[in-house]
C-alpha cells in the first residue's frame, strides 16, 4: 500500500473521528409514565413550560382526583407534583380539562385556559364553555373568567401576554355568529385582573371569507398577532381547509392565507415566528400525501410548503412548533411510523428551516405513543415533551401518557421575560447554575442585576441599549439568551 494512500486513509479517518467527536449526542429518556390519579393524557395543545424556579409545569386534559385535569409540576429529573385538580368546585366552576399551554406572566404566575367547565350555554358535550384562570407556582387557582357563549366558548388554544401585561388570546367556539351551530370562535383580550373583551367573531359574514375556529395566537415583533383556523366546512373539497391570519391589538383581521388541501389541510396548532421573521407551522391533513405538512409563510401571507409527511416519517403533526438554539424546528406527530400501535405510535422530528427533515425519535407505545402535545427547550438545552398515551402504567386503556426528555447535545442558554420592553423595563432572565454571575448585558450594554436564586435573576433594561442578545457571565462560561431581545424606543 503506498504511503499516499496510506495519507489518505488517515485523513479520512481523523474527519470521520473529528465529526463523531462534534455531532451532538442525541439522548431520549421517559422521566414519567403517568397513573390516572396524578393526571391522564397531556393536554393535546400544551407544551411545557418552564418556571422560575427552573422546574417544568404542565396540563392533563383528564385524571387527577377528580377526573377532570390537572395543573403539574415536574423536575428536569422526572419528580411529579400535581398542583391542582379541576372540578374541584359545584358544577366545575373552576373549568374542566386544561386542553393549552400554559403562559408565565411578568408577575411569575401562570396562566391559562380550561376547554370545559365553568359557566353553560355551549354547544359542547356538557354544555359548558371553558374558563380562563391564574395558578401560582404553589397551586393557587384563581379562575378569572368564564365564558357564556355570547363572548367565545371552549378555548383550547393558549394565552400571549402583551407588553402592557394584557392577556390575548382565542376561542374554539361561541361569539357573534350563528352559522356554526353554536358559535364559530372569537379572539378577545382579558387584563391580568378577568376583565375581557371580545375583539373578534369569526364568520359572522355570509359564506364566512374569514373561516372559523381559531386555535392560538403568536406575537409577532411587528406588534401584530397571527394564528390559524381549522376550516369552516370541515370538507377540505369544499373549501373548508383553513386559513393562516393577522389581527391587530384593537380587532382588525385580514386573512393572509387560504389552504386548499394540495398545501395543507386544517391547522390545528397556531404559528411560531423564526428568528428570520417567517411564521412556520403544521397541519393535520392534506399535502402531497395527505397525511399533513410543514410550512413556512411569510408576513405578507407567501406560504411555502416545507415537507409533506408520508406515514413512514409519521403523520397527523397535531402540535405547535418549537425553533431551538441551533435554528432548526422540533414537532412531533401523533401518528406514524412505528408498527407497535395501531396506525403507528408516533414521533418526534426535526425540520430546517429550509426543509430538511429527519426523525429524531420513533415512539414505541412503552416509552409513549400519540404525541398531540409540542415540545419546549428548557434552559439546560434539551427539548421536554409529552404524549397523550402509551407509558407504563395500566391504569388507564392504553396508557395514560407521558413525559420526556430529548437531549440534542446543545447548549445551555438564558431565556429573558418578557422578551421586549423599553429602557428600565424590569426583566427577569430564567437559566441554570446562575449563583455565580459576574455579568449582565443587553447587545453590549451592561446593566445592574441581582441573583434571585440559582434559575432566577432580577435585571431591567439599561440606558443605552439597542436590540439583540441578553448574555450572562458566569465564572465558567457565557450563556446567551435563545431570542433577540427588543428594545422598544
Amino acid at each position: 500500500m503506498t504511503n499516499t494512500r496510506m495519507e489518505r486513509i488517515s485523513v479520512v479517518l481523523l474527519l470521520c473521528a473529528m465529526a463523531a467527536i462534534a455531532s451532538p449526542a442525541q439522548t431520549f429518556n421517559t422521566l414519567l409514565s403517568f397513573d390516572g390519579s396524578d393526571g391522564e393524557g397531556p393536554a393535546s395543545f400544551a407544551s411545557l413550560v418552564q418556571g422560575l424556579d427552573g422546574n417544568l409545569y404542565g396540563t392533563t386534559l383528564g385524571g387527577g382526583a377528580n377526573g377532570n385535569g390537572t395543573v403539574f409540576k415536574i423536575t428536569p429529573a422526572g419528580t411529579l407534583t400535581t398542583l391542582y385538580s379541576f372540578c374541584a368546585q359545584t358544577r366545575c366552576i373552576d373549568g374542566a380539562s386544561p386542553e393549552a399551554t400554559l403562559v408565565l406572566a411578568t408577575n411569575g404566575n401562570f396562566y391559562g385556559t380550561t376547554l370545559l367547565g365553568g359557566s353553560s350555554g355551549c354547544y359542547s358535550s356538557d354544555g359548558t364553555c371553558g374558563t380562563v384562570f391564574k395558578i401560582t407556582p404553589s397551586g393557587t387557582l384563581t379562575t378569572l373568567h368564564r365564558f357564556n357563549g355570547n363572548d367565545g366558548g371552549n378555548p383550547s388554544g393558549w394565552l400571549v401576554q402583551a407588553a402592557n401585561g394584557t392577556f390575548f388570546g382565542t376561542t374554539y367556539g361561541g361569539g357573534s355568529s350563528s352559522n356554526c351551530g353554536g358559535g364559530c370562535g372569537t379572539v378577545f383580550k382579558i387584563t391580568p385582573a378577568g376583565t375581557l373583551t371580545t375583539l373578534y367573531s369569526f364568520c359572522a359574514q355570509t359564506n364566512c371569507p374569514d373561516d372559523a375556529f381559531p386555535v392560538g395566537l403568536v406575537l409577532a415583533t411587528n406588534g401584530n398577532f397571527y394564528g390559524t383556523t381549522g376550516g369552516f366546512s370541515g370538507n377540505c373539497s369544499s373549501g373548508g381547509c383553513g386559513t393562516v391570519f393577522k389581527i391587530t391589538p384593537s380587532g382588525t383581521l385580514t386573512t393572509l392565507h387560504r389552504f386548499d388541501g394540495t398545501d395543507g389541510d386544517e391547522p390545528p396548532a397556531g404559528l411560531v415566528q423564526g428568528t428570520d421573521g417567517n411564521f412556520y407551522g403544521i397541519t393535520r391533513a392534506g399535502g402531497a400525501n395527505g397525511d399533513g405538512t410543514v410550512f413556512k409563510i411569510t408576513l405578507s401571507g407567501t406560504l411555502t410548503t416545507l415537507h409533506s409527511f408520508d406515514v413512514t416519517d409519521g403523520y397527523l403533526p397535531d402540535a405547535l412548533l418549537v425553533q431551538g438554539t441551533d435554528g432548526n424546528f422540533y414537532g412531533t406527530t401523533v401518528f406514524g411510523d412505528s408498527s407497535n400501535c395501531s396506525n403507528g405510535c408516533g414521533t418526534v422530528f426535526k425540520i430546517t428551516p429550509s426543509g430538511t427533515f429527519t426523525t429524531q425519535h420513533s415512539f414505541d407505545g412503552t416509552d409513549g405513543s400519540n404525541s398531540a402535545s409540542g415540545l419546549v427547550q428548557a434552559t439546560n438545552g434539551a427539548f421536554y415533551g409529552a404524549t397523550s398515551s402509551g407509558g407504563s402504567s395500566s391504569n388507564c386503556s392504553g396508557g395514560c401518557g407521558t413525559i420526556f426528555s430529548l437531549s440534542m447535545g446543545l447548549a445551555p442558554f438564558v431565556e429573558t421575560l418578557p422578551t421586549s420592553g423599553k429602557v428600565e423595563t424590569t426583566v427577569k432572565i430564567l437559566g441554570k447554575n446562575l449563583r455565580g454571575v459576574t455579568g449582565v448585558s443587553f447587545n453590549g450594554t451592561a446593566a445592574t442585576f441581582t441573583v434571585v436564586s440559582n434559575s432566577y435573576i432580577k435585571t431591567s433594561v439599561p440606558n443605552g441599549a439597542t436590540t439583540g442578545f441578553v448574555t450572562v457571565a458566569t465564572p465558567s462560561r457565557t450563556l446567551k439568551s435563545n431570542k433577540k431581545f427588543r428594545v422598544i424606543p
